[in-house]
């Protein structure tokens, strides 16, 4: 029997195959001489045949799937004609999006304005963060998540109030 439309049949998990890609993890790749990135082979299928690489908040690098980042920027478009902030914000997100193809090997090359901005060298951190991968500087990254730590259990109760484990 054919699943009923919109549903999947991966691990009979009925889950919709609307819902975007859930990224999860922590990969540690290098970023080669040339500005390529070799992109973790699980977050690869799940990012898609294209993606778009954008500006992110603390200075990371957002990788997100086509359709997720359409919906983001029609999002932050519908609040921006009327909001500055929001039209400041869709300025600098859509300037530093660019476009990008995996090659055969699952690499990217990662455009010098990017890496200067979140100041990426060889040594790199890639996220899964839901909707998203981000690309974080290693030590960047490891001192955000070291400061990070004891908020994380503080701020449960305000970011989960309604989630059981």
């Amino acid at each position: 029997m054919a699943d009923a439309p919109g549903e999947s049949a991966v691990a009979g998990s009925g889950a919709q195959t609307d819902l975007p890609p859930l990224l999860l993890g922590t990969y540690t790749p290098k970023i080669d001489a040339k500005g390529r990135l070799a992109l973790p082979a699980k977050l690869r299928g799940q990012l898609g045949p294209g993606l778009i690489m954008a500006r992110g908040q603390e200075r990371c690098i957002y990788l997100l799937p086509h359709g997720e980042f359409r919906r983001v920027a029609m999002q932050i478009q519908r609040t921006s004609l009327g909001n500055k902030a929001a039209r400041d914000y869709l300025r600098v997100f859509l300037s530093g999006a660019v476009d990008q193809e995996p090659d055969k090997q699952g690499r990217v090359v990662i455009p010098p304005m990017l890496r200067d901005y979140a100041g990426l060298g060889s040594d790199v951190v890639v996220i899964g963060v839901g909707t998203r991968a981000e690309i974080w500087n290693r030590e960047a990254w490891e001192a955000y998540l070291a400061e990070q730590e004891q908020g994380y259990a503080d701020i449960a109760d305000d970011v989960l109030p309604t989630v059981e484990f």
